[in-house]
């Protein structure tokens, strides 16, 4: 599919399906769509009128146009209130138009959308909805061939002249669909050996730097969290480092952790029953969404050099898994008593955190799949964000608010810390059930020492949806990776 920025008048664009616009508080048609409608004999009132159309934000309606017109369909796709337009609605309006002008058969689509904060960004918002509105993941179907027409143009009427900002889209929507792919396997496909193969693909096609430390290394960097978590899997753990390195004198360095549990069966702390433990191989969505910005930062090139870090093993049940009770030792020195083997990420993310701190980095950002509390206290479509540095949360909450991705900042109440403490080690590895996605990232910080910035986003709730909402469909989200993205480049 092509996305074209086209400087095409709206009255005389001739293909397959025509899609327009409209405010839920300002139905009345422009003297472009007048000009329109005039042209299509008064189709595009007529419709709203049968339809009874109110404008509300993702509504669409459509119809054929008959008479040997210069499009065969009409859509029309609600904004909501004018005032409340943003970058988000907008991907979301691109997203249902093309749904439906493949629904509808439309191999030629072009849409007509109002401007949100400039034409570059309008054109990159409307482009990131189409190219995520019409993905479909049928990687494991028997009989994968898509036997409905698909799109294979896309116009974007009035921006003419926005062709970066196309391809900035692609690139950033190229990283969303490969975290999309990563956490939607099955975790017999994505496997720790299998995310290095990634890696190392990213690395040879995006012209990215990448170390994997294998067990006997992580053993000599005494990873010991990160390798109690891994011992019960027959599988090999994988420590993985990917470097982005722009032309000349970096602007900043930052670096990205992601959990990258492949899969959590919780350990001897098993997931009982309506645990939703066959979900538990979406416990590597935050290593996805780092290997997707990975992938988006490794094509745009930005002049700041990034980190891309994730400690990547199952947590299995075996003769050699870690015990309740257990100590183990972080490579920082720091002891830990394993009081619950099913809160596992925060292990593995602790020498990541280590090893990341040493990097040098103006500041880190850890994703994680790390807590069903802060899905309790967020839902399913805002992240926590959990910092004590108030510029690194302000540039995360821009980012978000550009990318269309949630962030509520949570308190990091140090009082907390205290149900973590342990009699016989330096700390346990959960605490008392209030307030436990606080006491997580009170956990985490404990193993970042030098760097200026850090913060911790629990993703558990945004990074699946059980069913298709704006520019989602059902299934793995891919979120993070517009974040990411749009704070690097911030």
């Amino acid at each position: 599919m092509e996305v074209k920025a086209s400087n095409t008048p709206l009255v005389q664009w001739t293909g397959d399906g025509l899609a327009i616009g409209l405010f839920e508080d300002h139905l009345e048609l422009t003297s472009d769509l007048e000009a329109l409608n005039d042209k299509l004999a008064g189709t595009i009132q007529e419709l709203i009128t049968e339809e009874e159309f109110k404008g509300k934000a993702g509504s669409t309606i459509f119809t054929r146009v008959g008479g040997g017109s210069q499009v065969r369909k009409l859509i029309v796709v609600g904004l909501g209130k004018a005032e409340d337009l943003n970058l988000e609605r907008l991907r979301g309006a691109g997203a249902s138009i093309s749904r439906l002008g493949k629904k509808q058969k439309c191999k030629t689509l072009a849409i007509s959308l109002p401007t949100c904060n400039s034409p570059a960004e309008t054109a990159q918002a409307i482009a990131e909805g189409v190219e995520l509105g019409l993905y479909e993941d049928t990687r494991f179907k028997s009989d994968p061939e898509d036997k409905k027409t698909t799109v294979e143009t896309v116009d974007l009427l009035g921006l003419a002249g926005q062709k970066t900002a196309i391809a900035l889209a692609q690139k950033i929507c190229s990283g969303v669909i490969l975290a999309k792919e990563l956490v939607a396997a099955p975790a017999n496909e994505v496997t720790p050996v299998t995310m290095a193969e990634t890696a190392q693909s990213l690395a040879t096609e995006c012209g990215l730097h990448l170390e994997i430390l294998e067990q006997e290394e992580c053993e000599k960097l005494g990873m010991g969290a990160f390798l109690g978590v891994a011992k019960a899997s027959d599988l090999p753990p994988k420590f993985i480092h990917l470097t982005y390195k722009p032309q000349g004198s970096p602007r900043r360095k930052l670096a990205i952790i992601g959990k990258g549990l492949t899969f959590d069966s919780g350990g001897l702390n098993i997931k009982g029953a309506n645990s939703g433990i066959e979900t538990m191989k979406i416990d590597m969505a935050g290593a996805g969404a780092t290997f997707g910005a990975a992938k988006a930062i490794g094509q745009i090139k930005p002049d700041v050099e990034v980190h891309f870090v994730s400690a990547v093993t199952e947590n299995m049940i075996s003769g050699h898994a870690m015990h309740p009770g257990d100590i183990l030792k972080a490579s920082n020195g720091k002891t830990i008593e394993v009081n619950n083997t099913d809160a596992e990420g925060r292990l593995t993310l602790a020498d990541a955190l280590v090893f990341t701190d040493k990097l040098g980095v103006d500041a880190i950002v850890d994703l994680a799949t790390l807590t069903g509390a802060c899905v309790v206290a967020l839902g399913n479509d805002i992240a926590g964000m959990f910092t004590p540095n108030d510029e690194l949360a302000k540039e995360l909450d821009a980012a978000g608010d550009k990318a269309g991705e949630k962030l509520w900042r949570m308190p990091m109440e140090d009082k907390y810390f205290e149900g973590l403490k342990s009699s016989i080690a330096d700390m346990k590895n959960t605490g008392p059930r209030p307030g436990g996605s606080i006491s997580a990232a009170l956990f985490l910080k404990q193993f970042v020492k030098d760097t200026p910035a850090w913060a911790h986003l629990d993703v558990a709730g945004p990074v699946w949806a059980d069913k298709e909402s704006g520019i989602n469909n059902s299934g793995a989200t891919g979120f993070g990776v517009r974040l990411l993205v749009n704070w690097v480049m911030s």
